[in-house]
């Protein structure tokens, strides 16, 4: 029989009718402090696996945490809807409360597999995976998903379906059909064996056995759970559990910045190119007189004065026509010349640099040769490569993209670069506030551990 992992529950008695049907919404605050508790839960597994690996041993404060978070869990879920076996608000705590009718313990390994740690969580619990997704639905309770923010518990598939029915028969019968309760709890407690199993909290695999009702098998009366321990003696008091999981939230976000000050840091040492740009390029093809680019507006400053383009820097827009072998214009001039130019002709705006993509504008008349206008503040044209940095002027702005002699089917290859001069200052502040929020992080959760630890400690100094 599975002593390690134990759940226990029992029936309230006059369930109210209707309660249930609004238990989602009661239990929103809950569901709040679990959104937080759940990536710290994962983040101390995956600290717990190292260890493991490394010592043998699961390190006792780490798991006092995760057996609360596990326990606070099976209480509102047991609430809610994997069981709706009680009308009473689950507390919130990590610790055991004897009083309330859904309890779970899992006994403390002292020592733990150093090789099964390697392969338990994924390789030999498959065979539970499968069954725990019929009896949840949608995926398992505890377990990671594609897409999603960490580890999920939820209820579905065949607990969801029967709770439900229950819900339902309780709804107009004033009962709760006690064979569903049984199975319903059968299948919770095989799926929270499971959870403790992949947790790596024991080495002792899941029986394939639906133990059905509230009591433990080998305990009948519902009465053999281990003693609660006395409020404090778990070492996680409330200010260290807000620790842990401030210093989880603070770590995942120092992994953003770190992770986006390294990337700018590459751009800035690695992808310039020989004259410094940051380049991103695209084929364009269009059956019109002329592609143009959205409008790009300089702001003016103060002082009348053009800013520099702070944060881009130098701009350039480089194009050459590699299929047809024309010779290409490119000019830069103000908006509302490029709208004369371009009226009653068919020509293409570009929407997207990266990807390409443009729309085209319908019109009868031929715009002519575009050297021949002199609306151009900037212009380059000739066979090959062709660029125009930005003009030195505030106001709104286009850029256009012809074939030289004014003709229909423009196919070109372009590359827009800008110098960003302070992508590095930008990538070290990133890099910079990363590792401090790292190491605050640390500091957090090593504090709260170690002060847990004590308490657990002390604790058993007590008993002995």
């Amino acid at each position: 029989m599975n002593q390690a992992v134990r759940v226990e529950a029992r029936l309230d008695p006059g369930l109210s009718r209707w309660l249930w049907l609004v238990k989602w919404l009661l239990a929103i605050p809950h569901y709040a402090v679990l959104a937080f508790l759940w990536p710290a839960f994962v983040l101390l597994t995956v600290f717990a696996f190292f260890a493991i690996l490394a010592t043998g041993r699961y390190p006792r404060a780490i798991f006092e945490f995760n057996v609360g978070v596990l326990r606070w869990s099976w209480r509102v879920h047991y609430y809610a809807y994997a069981a709706l076996g009680t009308d009473r608000y689950p507390p919130f705590t990590l610790a055991d409360v004897p009083e309330y009718p859904a309890r779970l313990e899992i006994v403390y390994p002292e020592r733990l597999s150093r090789g099964l740690v390697l392969v338990k969580w994924w390789l030999l619990a498959i065979p539970h995976y499968i069954v725990v997704g019929l009896f949840a639905g949608g995926g398992l309770w505890l377990a990671w998903r594609s897409g999603d923010d960490g580890f999920s518990w939820g209820a579905g598939g065949l607990i969801g379906l029967l709770v439900l029915i229950a819900g339902f028969v309780l709804l107009f019968t004033g009962e709760y059909p006690k064979p569903i309760y049984d199975f319903v709890l059968g299948m919770d407690r095989w799926v929270v064996r499971v959870g403790a199993y992949a947790a790596l909290m024991t080495d002792e695999y899941p029986p394939f056995r639906l133990d059905t009702g509230g009591a433990e098998p080998d305990y009948p009366t519902g009465e053999g759970v281990p003693p609660a321990r006395k409020p404090g003696e778990s070492g996680w008091t409330p200010g260290r559990i807000v620790a842990v999981v401030v210093g989880i939230v603070l770590g995942l976000t120092s992994m953003g910045l770190l992770t986006g000050g390294a990337t700018a840091l590459w751009l800035d040492r690695v992808a310039r190119d020989s004259d410094g740009y940051l380049t991103t390029a695209a084929s364009y093809r269009t059956e019109t007189f002329a592609l143009a680019s959205e409008r790009i507006r300089f702001a003016r400053a103060a002082d009348d004065s053009v800013p520099a383009l702070g944060a881009l820097g130098d701009l350039r827009v480089t194009v050459t026509d590699d299929v047809t072998r024309k010779p290409v214009f490119i000019g830069i001039a103000r908006s509302q010349d490029v709208q004369r130019y371009l009226a009653g002709t068919a020509y293409a705006t570009v929407t997207d640099l990266s990807s390409g993509a443009v729309v085209t504008h319908q019109g009868p008349d031929s715009p002519g040769p575009p050297e021949t206008r002199d609306i151009w503040k900037v212009k380059s044209s000739g066979p090959g490569s062709r660029a125009a940095s930005w003009p030195d002027e505030p106001g709104d702005w286009t850029v256009v993209v012809m074939n030289a002699d004014g003709s229909p089917d423009v196919q070109v290859r372009s590359e827009t670069g800008a110098t960003v001069p302070a992508l590095g200052w930008f990538a070290w502040s990133l890099l910079l506030i990363g590792a401090a929020a790292l190491a605050g992080a640390v500091a957090l959760v090593a504090f709260a551990v170690a002060k847990a630890s004590q308490g657990i400690s002390t604790a058993g100094q007590g008993e002995r």
